[in-house]
């Protein structure tokens, strides 16, 4: 067969380019570290990396989400366990105003104490989340979410909503709580709230009230207990109220109604009341009961009579169960806080050992086998020298080189 010159030069130049062409791959692949260069090199390999480095992204996104729930909600645990301690500071204040031996004086010094710490409870509930928002804002953070009003009562102007993150593939977590779930709000199942009227002249100071029988017709109701004549009356406050009890009064003996218990001590004048409520109708608001409580000790009782005396000492009562409710409802919201937090850190450690399974599992999809290239960079070139070598050979192959 005869073999033109042309075509002798064109299959040797191919020929050597073919094995150039295997020597810079296997080169690509040395100096990219990886085996696979494009989709072409392992098809099956190449979707499957895709999408394994897509996991990772994802699961980088989510770790990075979880570290700002993290530092938002360890911000907001600090500043509730601040609120608790402020709480347990005011409910010891409240037992030491009940002092029968304090002046008014004295009970003056423990009103600017309450009123410093209602001050700082104020400021918590302001305070800022480090990139120019509001902790306990809501959705409406930019502003501070507790405005004082012209009556001295603070007003929550911001919403109840939480901001939601996304921390892992199905997970959503709310990194962040309201102020009104938090400073204005009670827990369920809180119980009764005592209070006696403002107009309220005699010496009657009631005791907590006691459940007896939840089941009890009118049970979760308000009530009222007015005296007259020496005798009590105890209605429900709803709209047509109804009478669930009566009878004559007896200074120290418990009064029963709607499943309730509560002892009265000293003499009622006509006409006093005492409400009965549930927690979340006897007003919520920490901000108010410090403020009623600041109000009840700054008001002399000396010269005042029996009146006065139990006057505060039902405002006493009345503030502590209040801020006990208190207390408990900022505690239940610490507590979920708290497992957010854990439920974080379970996540991160859940994320760490997916990631590295991941990395794994894309380590064997694409890495090279380093010392399997350098062998085969050795071989292409032997190919390649042997290929330009030959082709040099043959190139001067001619007729005229055996002519004498």
């Amino acid at each position: 067969m005869r073999i033109s010159t042309q075509s002798f030069y064109q299959q040797g130049v191919a020929g050597m380019a073919y094995q150039q062409q295997r020597v810079f791959r296997v080169q690509q692949q040395i100096s990219a570290n990886t085996r696979i260069i494009t989709a072409s090199d392992d098809p099956v390999g190449a979707a499957r990396a895709l999408g394994v480095s897509e996991t990772l992204a994802k699961s980088d996104q989510y770790k990075t989400t979880r570290d700002r729930a993290t530092l938002a909600l360890s911000n907001e645990s600090s500043a509730l366990d601040s609120v608790t301690s402020i709480l347990q500071n005011v409910r010891s204040t409240i037992v030491q105003a009940g002092n029968g031996t304090l002046s008014d004086a004295d009970r003056t010094t423990l009103a600017t104490t309450l009123q410093s710490s209602l001050d700082q409870l104020v400021g918590l509930a302001n305070t800022g989340d480090g990139n120019g928002q509001y902790m306990f804002g809501g959705h409406r953070s930019g502003s501070e979410p507790f405005v004082k009003q012209a009556d001295g009562s603070y007003q929550y102007i911001g919403d109840q909503g939480q901001r939601l993150m996304q921390i892992d593939t199905s997970r959503q977590m709310a990194s962040s709580d309201d102020g009104r779930s938090v400073f204005q709000s009670v827990q369920g199942g809180s119980g009764y709230v005592a209070s006696s009227g403002s107009a309220n002249t005699g010496s009657a100071v009631f005791s907590s009230i006691s459940t007896v029988d939840a089941t009890a017709a009118n049970y979760g109701s308000d009530f009222s207990i007015s005296f007259t004549g020496g005798n009590y009356t105890v209605t429900t406050k709803a709209t047509p109220s109804v009478t669930v009890a009566t009878g004559a009064y007896q200074d120290g003996n418990p009064i029963a109604f709607g499943g309730l218990q509560v002892s009265v001590s000293g003499t009622p004048a006509d006409g006093d009341k005492i409400d009965v409520s549930t927690a979340k109708n006897a007003g919520t608001d920490m901000f108010g009961a410090i403020s009623d409580l600041v109000a009840a000790l700054r008001k002399p009782i000396a010269g005042g009579g029996p009146g006065a005396q139990a006057q505060l000492l039902n405002a006493l009562s009345t503030a502590n169960v209040k801020m006990k409710n208190s207390y408990d409802n900022v505690a239940t919201v610490s507590s979920s806080v708290g497992s957010r937090l854990n439920e974080i850190e379970a996540l991160d450690t859940a994320g760490s050992s997916r990631k590295l399974l991941d990395q794994t599992y894309l380590s064997q999809l694409q890495d090279l086998d380093l010392a399997s290239a350098l062998s085969d960079v050795v071989e292409r070139k032997t190919a390649l020298t042997a290929t330009q070598k030959t082709f040099a050979a043959l190139q001067d192959i001619a007729l005229f080189n055996y002519v004498k």
